[in-house]
C-alpha cells in the first residue's frame, strides 16, 4: 500500500527536537522526503535525520535562522535543490519566555517577534511563491492565546499574529488548492514547555486538561499528519486546538 505522503516534500522548521522532531519523523514515516530545519542544534538535527533514515525514510538537515529573510530564502533554495520542490510547510520553529508585560525589554520583544512572527511570515511568503498546487501549510500557534495566563503577554501577541496570518493566507492561496491552517498545542511535555516549571506546576497544567495529562509531541504530530493528508483538502483557514480538552 502506498504511503499517504509518498512523493511529497515537507519542510519542518525547528525540527531538531521536541514537537518539531516528532512532526518530521511522522511525515517521513508517511512517505514524505523531509527537510529538517534547525538554527543551532546541529547534533540534535543530525540525530533527527538519522532516526528518519533508520526507519527507512528520507531526510536532510538544513541550518537557517528563520528570523533572517536571507536565510529563509536559502532554506527554500536548498529544499528545492535537495528534493525538487515543496508540498508541505510546517512552521514549527518558535521562541518563548514568560515575563509580565511591564518588565519586557525591547530586545526581548524583538527576538520573540523575529522568530515567531517574522520567521513564520516570510516562510509562508516563500512557500506561496514556490509550493506545488494542492500543498499544505501548517502554522504552529498555542492554546495560550485563548487563556489569560500572566507572563505570557508577549508570547500570545506573537501567536495571535500567526493565527490572523493563517486566515488571510488561506484565502490568498485557496485558488491553487493550497490549504493553510494553524495548530495550537496545549501543554506538551517538551524541554521548551518544562523550562522554569516545577513538578507541581506541570501537574497543575496536566490537571487542567479533560484527559488529565500533558500532551506528547506525537499527539501534535498526529494532528498535523491528518491536516496535511488528502482527506483534509476541505479544511483551511482553521485553528485546530490540540490540547486534550484544556479549554
Amino acid at each position: 500500500m502506498a504511503k499517504e505522503l509518498a512523493g511529497k516534500v515537507a519542510l519542518v522548521t525547528g525540527a531538531s527536537r521536541g514537537i518539531g522532531r516528532a512532526i518530521a519523523e511522522r511525515l517521513a514515516g508517511d512517505g514524505a522526503s523531509v527537510v529538517v530545519n534547525y538554527a543551532g542544534s546541529v547534533e540534535a538535527a543530525g540525530q533527527t535525520v538519522a532516526s528518519i533514515a533508520d526507519a527507512g525514510g528520507k531526510a536532510v538537515a538544513v541550518q537557517a535562522d528563520i528570523s533572517k529573510t536571507a536565510e529563509v530564502r536559502r532554506l527554500f533554495d536548498e529544499t528545492v535543490e535537495h528534493f525538487g520542490g515543496i508540498d508541505v510547510l510546517v512552521n514549527n520553529a518558535g521562541a518563548l519566555f514568560t515575563k509580565p508585560v511591564v518588565d519586557v525589554e525591547e530586545e526581548e520583544f524583538d527576538r520573540l517577534f523575529g522568530v515567531n512572527v517574522k520567521g513564520t511570515f516570510f516562510c509562508c511568503q516563500e512557500a506561496a511563491k514556490r509550493m506545488n498546487e494542492g500543498g499544505r501549510i501548517i502554522n504552529l500557534s498555542s492554546t495560550t492565546t485563548a487563556l489569560m495566563l500572566p507572563g505570557y503577554g508577549t508570547y500570545v501577541a506573537t501567536k495571535g499574529a500567526v493565527e490572523q496570518l493563517t486566515h488571510v493566507l488561506a484565502k490568498e492561496l485557496g485558488s491553487r488548492g493550497i490549504t493553510v491552517n494553524a495548530v495550537s498545542p496545549g501543554p506538551t511535555d517538551t524541554v521548551l514547555f518544562n523550562e522554569g516549571k516545577s513538578e507541581e506546576q506541570k501537574r497543575s497544567f496536566a490537571q487542567m486538561t479533560a484527559l488529565g495529562r500533558l500532551g506528547q509531541p506525537s499527539d501534535i504530530a498526529d494532528a498535523i499528519a491528518m491536516l496535511v493528508s488528502a482527506d483534509a483538502g476541505w479544511i483551511t483557514g482553521q485553528n485546530i486546538r490540540v490540547n486534550g480538552g484544556l479549554m
